[in-house]
C-alpha cells in the first residue's frame, strides 16, 4: 500500500483529513512541528515532529515510507499577524513550501493536494468568487498562499506531478464525534470566537462593522463544516489517483451567513444571548465573500453533508465545552 504524507496533520483541518484517511484504511504519516498543532489530534497515523523547511528530514520521510502523495496543510494562517509580521508568513508558507516541492520533485511524487485560501481573491467586487475570479490578495497571508499556488502550477507544468489546489472559504465546526476540534489559541475565526464567548472564555464578542451594504449591516461569509472540507480532500486524492488532470477548486457551500446570523445561531444553540460589542469596521474586510463551488461538485462528485449553520455551531460549541472541562 502506498503512503500519504500529510504536513500540518496535527492542526485543525489537517487532523480532520488524517482521521478520515485513517478511517478508510489509508497509510498516513504526519509531519508537524506542533507550533500550532497538537499531538493528541493525530488519530490513526504516525506522527513525525519536524518542519517542512528541513529538507533532509523531508527527503528521508519520502524515501523511507514510500510516499506517493503529499497533502500540504502546514502554514501560518492568522491574517492580522501576517500584516504585522509578513516575513514570518513568506518564510513558513512560501519558502517552506518551495522546499517541500523541491523534495517532492526529486522523489518523483505523483500527486500533491494543497491547502489554499479564498484570501487569494482579496475583495472581489461582486462578493462572489469562482475559480476564474482575478486573484488580488490584500494581505501577506493571501499573497504567501498565492505564491505557493504559482510554484505548484509551474512545477506541475514541468514535471509529471499532478495537483489539486483547494481554496477554502470560512472553515468552521468540529468532528461530530467530538474526538478532535479547533484548539488554536488566540483564534480569530468568528464561529470559534463566538463559541468561546458563549462558554465564558471571552468576556465579550466584538463585531467589526454594522454599516455594510448587506441586509443587516454586517459582513457575510460562506461557512463550510470542517468534515465536509476534509471529505473534499479525500475526493481530490481519489480524483488524482484515477488520472485526473491538475485542478483548482473553491471549497464552500455557495451561500453565506451574516455576522449577526452567526451570533443568533450560537445564542440559539447555547440557549442564551451573547455579550456583543459593536466596533468600527476593520480595514480589509470585504462586505461579502461567497464561493461558487459548482466546479468542486462536478469535478469530484462532492456533496456537502453538514450544510446547516446550527449543526456547524453545535459541533463547535461542543468542542469548546470539552476544552473547558479538560
Amino acid at each position: 500500500m502506498n503512503t500519504i504524507l500529510v504536513t500540518g496533520g496535527a492542526g485543525y483541518i489537517g487532523s480532520h483529513v488524517v482521521r478520515q484517511l485513517a478511517e478508510r484504511g489509508e497509510r498516513v504519516v504526519v509531519l508537524d512541528n506542533l507550533s500550532t498543532g497538537f499531538r493528541e489530534s493525530v488519530i490513526g497515523a504516525e506522527l513525525v515532529v519536524g518542519d517542512t523547511a528541513d529538507r533532509d528530514l523531508v527527503d528521508r520521510l519520502l524515501k523511507r515510507h514510500g510516499i506517493d502523495t503529499v497533502m500540504h496543510f502546514a502554514a501560518h494562517t492568522i491574517v492580522p499577524e501576517s500584516v504585522s509580521n509578513p516575513l514570518k508568513y513568506y518564510s513558513n508558507n512560501t519558502c517552506a513550501t518551495r522546499n517541500l516541492l523541491a523534495a517532492c520533485s526529486t522523489a518523483g511524487i505523483g500527486q500533491f493536494v494543497f491547502s489554499s485560501t479564498a484570501a487569494v481573491y482579496g475583495m472581489p467586487a461582486s462578493g462572489i468568487a469562482d475559480e476564474n475570479t482575478p486573484t488580488q490578495p490584500i494581505n501577506p497571508y493571501g499573497s504567501s498562499k498565492l505564491m505557493s499556488e504559482w510554484m505548484l502550477r509551474d512545477l506541475a507544468a514541468a514535471t509529471p506531478m499532478r495537483h489539486a489546489i483547494l481554496r477554502y472559504f470560512n472553515v468552521a465546526g468540529c468532528d461530530p464525534g467530538g474526538r478532535i476540534g479547533q484548539s488554536t489559541p488566540n483564534a480569530t475565526l468568528l464561529i470559534k470566537v463566538a463559541c468561546e464567548q458563549a462558554v465564558g472564555k471571552r468576556a465579550q464578542l466584538s463585531v467589526f462593522g454594522t454599516d455594510y451594504d448587506t441586509p443587516d449591516g454586517t459582513c457575510i461569509r460562506d461557512y463550510i463544516h470542517v468534515d465536509d472540507l476534509a471529505a473534499a480532500h479525500l475526493k481530490s486524492l481519489d480524483y488524482l489517483r484515477a488520472g485526473g488532470e491538475s485542478t483548482l477548486l473553491n471549497c464552500g457551500y455557495g451561500h453565506g451567513y451574516s455576522v449577526r446570523e452567526v451570533i443568533d445561531a450560537v445564542a440559539r444553540v447555547n440557549g442564551k444571548p451573547l455579550n456583543v460589542s459593536e466596533q468600527p469596521r476593520r480595514a480589509g474586510d470585504p462586505p461579502m465573500l461567497i464561493a461558487r463551488c459548482d466546479k468542486l461538485k462536478s469535478t469530484l462528485d462532492w456533496q456537502p453533508r453538514h450544510d446547516d449553520l446550527d449543526f456547524i455551531v453545535a459541533t463547535a460549541l461542543a468542542w469548546e465545552r470539552k476544552l473547558l472541562n479538560a
